[in-house]
Protein backbone atom coordinates (compact mmCIF):
# COMPACT_ATOMS: atom_id res chain seq x y z
CA UNK A 1 0.00 0.00 0.00
CA UNK A 2 1.20 3.61 -1.00
CA UNK A 3 0.85 6.51 1.13
CA UNK A 4 0.21 10.17 -0.84
CA UNK A 5 2.60 11.39 -2.80
CA UNK A 6 3.94 14.53 -0.89
CA UNK A 7 4.25 13.30 2.56
CA UNK A 8 6.84 11.02 3.90
CA UNK A 9 6.49 7.61 2.45
CA UNK A 10 6.59 3.64 3.17
CA UNK A 11 5.66 0.53 2.36
CA UNK A 12 3.97 -0.70 5.14
CA UNK A 13 0.55 -0.48 5.97
CA UNK A 14 -0.98 0.46 8.91
CA UNK A 15 -3.11 -1.18 11.73
CA UNK A 16 -6.67 -2.33 10.36
CA UNK A 17 -9.86 -0.80 9.48
CA UNK A 18 -11.14 -4.14 10.52
CA UNK A 19 -9.78 -6.58 12.94
CA UNK A 20 -8.34 -9.53 12.28
CA UNK A 21 -9.47 -12.22 13.49
CA UNK A 22 -7.54 -15.26 12.02
CA UNK A 23 -4.16 -13.36 12.91
CA UNK A 24 -3.40 -13.06 9.37
CA UNK A 25 -2.14 -9.84 8.22
CA UNK A 26 -4.58 -8.03 5.75
CA UNK A 27 -4.31 -4.65 3.82
CA UNK A 28 -6.44 -1.57 5.23
CA UNK A 29 -9.49 -0.21 4.32
CA UNK A 30 -9.33 2.37 6.76
CA UNK A 31 -12.48 2.84 9.05
CA UNK A 32 -12.57 5.91 10.84
CA UNK A 33 -15.02 8.29 12.80
CA UNK A 34 -15.37 11.54 13.22
CA UNK A 35 -16.94 13.46 16.65
CA UNK A 36 -17.54 16.78 16.83
CA UNK A 37 -19.70 16.62 20.77
CA UNK A 38 -20.88 19.77 22.14
CA UNK A 39 -21.59 18.17 25.57
CA UNK A 40 -22.69 21.66 26.88
CA UNK A 41 -23.83 24.11 24.54
CA UNK A 42 -21.29 26.63 25.72
CA UNK A 43 -18.97 29.23 23.99
CA UNK A 44 -15.06 28.66 23.40
CA UNK A 45 -13.34 29.74 26.91
CA UNK A 46 -12.08 29.12 30.07
CA UNK A 47 -10.63 25.80 29.00
CA UNK A 48 -7.77 25.02 31.01
CA UNK A 49 -7.17 26.26 34.58
CA UNK A 50 -3.74 24.96 35.85
CA UNK A 51 -1.45 22.48 33.85
CA UNK A 52 -0.07 19.55 35.55
CA UNK A 53 0.29 15.95 35.80
CA UNK A 54 0.53 13.14 38.06
CA UNK A 55 1.33 9.22 38.23
CA UNK A 56 -1.77 8.91 40.33
CA UNK A 57 -3.19 6.26 41.51
CA UNK A 58 -2.96 2.96 39.08
CA UNK A 59 -5.65 2.16 37.29
CA UNK A 60 -8.00 -0.83 38.03
CA UNK A 61 -8.29 -3.58 36.27
CA UNK A 62 -11.50 -5.21 36.54
CA UNK A 63 -12.41 -8.57 35.31
CA UNK A 64 -15.82 -7.34 33.34
CA UNK A 65 -17.56 -4.83 32.32
CA UNK A 66 -20.14 -5.05 34.69
CA UNK A 67 -17.45 -4.80 37.38
CA UNK A 68 -16.09 -1.75 35.80
CA UNK A 69 -18.76 0.39 35.48
CA UNK A 70 -19.52 -0.38 38.99
CA UNK A 71 -16.07 0.97 40.16
CA UNK A 72 -16.72 4.26 37.49
CA UNK A 73 -19.51 5.13 39.86
CA UNK A 74 -17.57 4.65 42.49
CA UNK A 75 -15.12 6.89 41.61
CA UNK A 76 -16.06 9.00 39.54
CA UNK A 77 -16.96 11.94 41.48
CA UNK A 78 -13.62 12.19 42.75
CA UNK A 79 -11.46 12.48 39.44
CA UNK A 80 -12.22 15.82 37.53
CA UNK A 81 -10.13 17.66 34.76
CA UNK A 82 -9.34 21.22 33.97
CA UNK A 83 -9.83 20.46 30.47
CA UNK A 84 -12.98 21.58 29.62
CA UNK A 85 -12.79 21.64 25.86
CA UNK A 86 -10.58 18.55 24.38
CA UNK A 87 -9.60 17.74 21.14
CA UNK A 88 -8.86 13.40 20.60
CA UNK A 89 -7.06 12.06 17.52
CA UNK A 90 -6.37 8.55 17.12
CA UNK A 91 -6.22 5.20 14.91
CA UNK A 92 -7.72 2.42 15.29
CA UNK A 93 -7.77 1.52 18.87
CA UNK A 94 -9.84 4.74 19.37
CA UNK A 95 -12.31 4.04 16.42
CA UNK A 96 -12.91 0.99 18.91
CA UNK A 97 -13.92 3.58 21.70
CA UNK A 98 -16.55 4.57 20.10
CA UNK A 99 -20.24 4.02 18.70
CA UNK A 100 -18.62 3.09 15.01
CA UNK A 101 -16.23 0.55 16.70
CA UNK A 102 -19.31 -1.38 17.48
CA UNK A 103 -17.23 -2.97 20.36
CA UNK A 104 -18.95 -0.90 23.36
CA UNK A 105 -22.91 -1.04 22.66
CA UNK A 106 -23.43 0.84 26.03
CA UNK A 107 -23.20 4.57 25.20
CA UNK A 108 -22.06 5.16 29.08
CA UNK A 109 -18.52 2.95 28.37
CA UNK A 110 -17.94 4.83 25.27
CA UNK A 111 -15.35 7.10 25.24
CA UNK A 112 -17.33 10.80 24.85
CA UNK A 113 -18.97 9.58 27.80
CA UNK A 114 -16.11 8.81 30.10
CA UNK A 115 -14.98 11.98 29.16
CA UNK A 116 -17.54 13.64 30.27
CA UNK A 117 -17.66 11.68 33.12
CA UNK A 118 -14.54 13.35 34.72
CA UNK A 119 -15.55 16.76 33.59
CA UNK A 120 -14.96 17.43 29.51
CA UNK A 121 -17.86 19.57 28.28
CA UNK A 122 -16.61 19.97 24.68
CA UNK A 123 -15.35 16.47 22.60
CA UNK A 124 -13.57 16.92 19.09
CA UNK A 125 -12.56 13.20 18.25
CA UNK A 126 -11.26 12.46 14.86
CA UNK A 127 -9.95 8.38 14.66
CA UNK A 128 -8.75 6.47 11.50
CA UNK A 129 -7.73 2.77 11.22
CA UNK A 130 -4.22 2.91 10.19
CA UNK A 131 -3.41 6.63 11.17
CA UNK A 132 -0.36 7.70 12.02
CA UNK A 133 1.51 10.88 11.97
CA UNK A 134 3.33 11.12 9.04
CA UNK A 135 1.65 8.94 6.34
CA UNK A 136 -1.42 8.97 4.46
CA UNK A 137 -3.82 5.62 3.40
CA UNK A 138 -6.20 6.63 0.65
CA UNK A 139 -8.96 8.45 1.72
CA UNK A 140 -7.30 9.31 5.23
CA UNK A 141 -6.04 12.63 6.37
CA UNK A 142 -2.76 12.31 8.99
CA UNK A 143 -3.01 12.91 12.74
CA UNK A 144 -0.56 16.19 12.04
CA UNK A 145 -3.02 17.48 9.75
CA UNK A 146 -5.71 16.85 11.49
CA UNK A 147 -4.67 18.62 14.29
CA UNK A 148 -3.54 21.81 12.32
CA UNK A 149 -6.89 22.09 10.66
CA UNK A 150 -8.40 22.04 14.03
CA UNK A 151 -6.14 24.99 15.09
CA UNK A 152 -6.30 26.46 11.88
CA UNK A 153 -10.46 26.57 12.80
CA UNK A 154 -10.08 28.06 16.03
CA UNK A 155 -9.61 25.32 18.35
CA UNK A 156 -8.13 26.39 21.96
CA UNK A 157 -8.03 23.53 24.36
CA UNK A 158 -6.26 20.73 25.72
CA UNK A 159 -5.29 17.59 23.02
CA UNK A 160 -4.95 13.90 23.63
CA UNK A 161 -2.48 12.36 21.28
CA UNK A 162 -3.56 8.81 20.85
CA UNK A 163 -1.13 7.71 18.27
CA UNK A 164 2.36 5.58 17.75
CA UNK A 165 1.31 2.20 17.37
CA UNK A 166 1.45 2.58 13.14
CA UNK A 167 3.69 5.27 13.44
CA UNK A 168 6.66 3.07 15.06
CA UNK A 169 5.45 0.17 12.48
CA UNK A 170 5.98 2.24 9.47
CA UNK A 171 9.33 3.75 11.01
CA UNK A 172 10.18 -0.08 11.03
CA UNK A 173 9.01 -0.35 7.44
CA UNK A 174 11.61 2.22 5.92
CA UNK A 175 10.49 5.30 7.03
CA UNK A 176 13.52 8.49 7.21
CA UNK A 177 11.34 10.65 9.64
CA UNK A 178 11.89 9.29 13.21
CA UNK A 179 10.14 9.32 16.20
CA UNK A 180 11.58 12.26 17.43
CA UNK A 181 10.60 13.84 14.28
CA UNK A 182 6.89 12.63 14.65
CA UNK A 183 6.61 13.75 18.11
CA UNK A 184 7.98 17.22 17.33
CA UNK A 185 5.50 17.94 14.68
CA UNK A 186 2.24 17.30 17.00
CA UNK A 187 3.86 19.09 19.77
CA UNK A 188 4.23 21.91 17.69
CA UNK A 189 0.55 22.05 16.57
CA UNK A 190 -0.58 22.38 20.22
CA UNK A 191 1.37 25.96 20.51
CA UNK A 192 2.41 25.29 24.27
CA UNK A 193 -1.33 24.11 25.52
CA UNK A 194 -2.32 21.14 27.22
CA UNK A 195 -1.32 17.28 25.85
CA UNK A 196 -1.75 13.91 27.31
CA UNK A 197 -0.25 11.41 24.50
CA UNK A 198 -1.80 7.89 25.33
CA UNK A 199 1.93 5.34 24.87
CA UNK A 200 1.67 2.02 22.83
CA UNK A 201 2.30 -0.92 23.84
CA UNK A 202 1.21 -5.02 22.08
CA UNK A 203 1.15 -8.73 22.49
CA UNK A 204 3.68 -9.56 19.47
CA UNK A 205 7.09 -10.60 19.47
CA UNK A 206 8.32 -10.17 16.52
CA UNK A 207 7.00 -7.70 13.32
CA UNK A 208 6.29 -4.27 12.05
CA UNK A 209 3.75 -3.67 15.57
CA UNK A 210 6.04 -5.91 17.78
CA UNK A 211 6.11 -4.62 21.30
CA UNK A 212 10.25 -3.97 21.08
CA UNK A 213 9.38 -1.64 18.24
CA UNK A 214 6.75 -0.25 20.57
CA UNK A 215 8.57 0.30 23.44
CA UNK A 216 11.32 2.13 21.72
CA UNK A 217 8.50 4.40 20.45
CA UNK A 218 7.38 4.78 24.54
CA UNK A 219 10.90 5.56 25.38
CA UNK A 220 10.60 8.30 22.63
CA UNK A 221 7.97 9.97 24.22
CA UNK A 222 9.65 10.04 27.75
CA UNK A 223 12.61 11.49 26.26
CA UNK A 224 10.26 14.37 24.90
CA UNK A 225 8.97 15.14 28.39
CA UNK A 226 12.41 17.35 28.94
CA UNK A 227 11.24 19.50 26.10
CA UNK A 228 7.90 20.05 26.47
CA UNK A 229 6.66 21.36 29.47
CA UNK A 230 2.85 20.96 28.87
CA UNK A 231 3.13 17.47 27.78
CA UNK A 232 2.02 14.60 29.78
CA UNK A 233 1.73 10.86 29.12
CA UNK A 234 -0.82 8.13 30.12
CA UNK A 235 0.95 5.26 30.88
CA UNK A 236 -1.20 2.83 29.18
CA UNK A 237 1.37 0.12 28.33
CA UNK A 238 1.84 -0.44 32.32
CA UNK A 239 -2.57 -0.69 32.70
CA UNK A 240 -3.31 -3.42 29.73
CA UNK A 241 -3.83 -6.79 30.63
CA UNK A 242 -3.22 -9.67 28.26
CA UNK A 243 -6.73 -11.22 28.58
CA UNK A 244 -7.65 -7.98 27.04
CA UNK A 245 -6.05 -8.37 23.62
CA UNK A 246 -7.69 -9.68 20.35
CA UNK A 247 -5.95 -12.22 19.03
CA UNK A 248 -4.14 -9.81 16.64
CA UNK A 249 -2.09 -8.87 19.36
CA UNK A 250 -3.01 -5.18 18.91
CA UNK A 251 -6.43 -4.43 19.37
CA UNK A 252 -8.89 -5.04 22.12
CA UNK A 253 -12.07 -6.97 22.97
CA UNK A 254 -14.66 -5.65 24.60
CA UNK A 255 -13.48 -5.49 28.01
CA UNK A 256 -10.36 -4.05 27.15
CA UNK A 257 -12.29 -1.38 25.06
CA UNK A 258 -14.60 -0.63 28.23
CA UNK A 259 -11.18 -0.51 30.30
CA UNK A 260 -9.29 1.59 27.99
CA UNK A 261 -12.36 4.14 27.30
CA UNK A 262 -12.47 4.68 31.41
CA UNK A 263 -8.66 4.40 31.67
CA UNK A 264 -8.28 7.17 29.12
CA UNK A 265 -10.67 9.78 30.51
CA UNK A 266 -9.28 9.27 34.14
CA UNK A 267 -5.92 9.93 33.49
CA UNK A 268 -6.79 12.73 31.79
CA UNK A 269 -8.20 13.88 34.97
CA UNK A 270 -4.68 12.82 36.99
CA UNK A 271 -2.67 14.46 34.46
CA UNK A 272 -4.61 17.80 34.07
CA UNK A 273 -6.80 17.78 37.11
CA UNK A 274 -9.22 20.56 38.43
CA UNK A 275 -6.92 22.28 40.77
CA UNK A 276 -3.16 22.78 41.27
CA UNK A 277 -0.36 21.44 39.57
CA UNK A 278 0.67 17.54 40.40
CA UNK A 279 4.31 16.38 40.45
CA UNK A 280 4.94 14.09 37.77
CA UNK A 281 4.55 13.83 34.19
CA UNK A 282 3.38 10.47 33.69
CA UNK A 283 -0.03 9.12 34.86
CA UNK A 284 -0.47 5.57 35.51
Amino acid sequence: MRFRLGKFASTQSGVRGSRWATGRWAAVAGASVAVALALVGVALGGLFAGAGAGAGAAAARPATAAALTAQTHAHAAGLRTSCRYVAHIGDSTSVDLTAAGGDLTDPAQQLPARYADVGVKHLQLDASGGRSIVEEMPGQVNGYDVALNWWNQGYRGCWVFALGTNDTANISAGSSVGMAARIQEMMSVAHGEPVMWVNTVTQLHSGAWSQANEQAWDNALVSALATYPNMRIFDWASVAQPGWFLPDGIHYNPVGCAARAQAIADALAQAFPRYGYSHGQIAR
